[in-house]
């Protein structure tokens, strides 16, 4: 059995309450025996919340920070997995086994959200479905919309398959076949050691909540709680 810590990393304008603890992840895998490190991102949750976005600058190394000394696994979403796989990329002994959702082929730009930080500031619904979704997100009880915009303001560097190739734990991508973000394909073959889960009728919003996505991400962790 496997004894790794589980290091959950959520995503844009969320926390670690809303998308590992509510939908039970946390006690999924606290009753298989691991230790989880739930974080919440720089800007989110119970982190501090900078309104300057060069502050972002430090949203990597704020994570590390937060790592132990001996390697976790890492179960991570949308902008946490951008980061999660950013700082394996540089670090790879500190990971042993990785699972990354609602990320694809937008890992191989460099992600600005200057129309999500003026949907988030603007006192207008935006026709953009995302952006709408966004803004909603930012505007939930415990969010800081200002600092979350700072956030989107600061474009996270893309990755390429060099430094994708420097990743050599075992890897699974999980995308829903609606998600915004895909295709996963050149993100899966860029990877040494991948495995690509499709998650059916799922967008991006709903795949924390995803009984499959759960059940692959435990499965391939060795986290089931049975």
């Amino acid at each position: 059995m496997r004894t790794e810590p589980v290091l959950l990393v959520h995503g844009f304008a969320t926390s670690a309450t809303r998308t590992w603890a509510e939908p039970g992840w946390i006690d999924l895998i606290t009753e298989a025996g691991r230790e989880v490190i739930a974080v919440d991102l720089l800007g989110h949750g119970d982190a501090p919340k900078p309104h300057d976005p060069a502050e972002y600058e430090r949203m990597d190394q704020h994570l590390l920070d937060q790592l132990p000394a001996t390697p976790v696994d890492a179960i991570a979403f949308s902008l946490g997995a951008r980061l999660t796989l950013t700082l394996a990329t540089r670090h790879p002994d500190r990971f042993s086994r990785i699972v990354v959702a609602g990320i694809g082929e937008n890992l191989f730009g460099s992600e600005g959200g200057s129309t999500i930080a003026d949907a988030i500031e603007s006192s207008e619904i935006p026709e953009n479905l995302t952006a709408r979704h966004f803004k909603d997100l930012a505007e939930t009880p415990g969010n800081d919309p200002q600092a979350l915009a700072a956030c989107m303001r600061h474009p996270f560097a893309a990755l390429d398959e060099d430094q994708l190739a420097r990743v050599t734990n075992p890897v699974l991508v999980v995308l829903g076949d609606q998600d915004f973000v895909g295709p996963a394909d050149r993100l899966v073959a860029a990877l040494p050691d991948a495995r690509l889960v499709t998650l059916k009728k799922m967008d991006h919003f709903g795949t924390p909540k995803d009984f499959t996505f759960i059940d692959e991400a435990l499965g391939f962790i060795d986290a089931r709680p049975f």
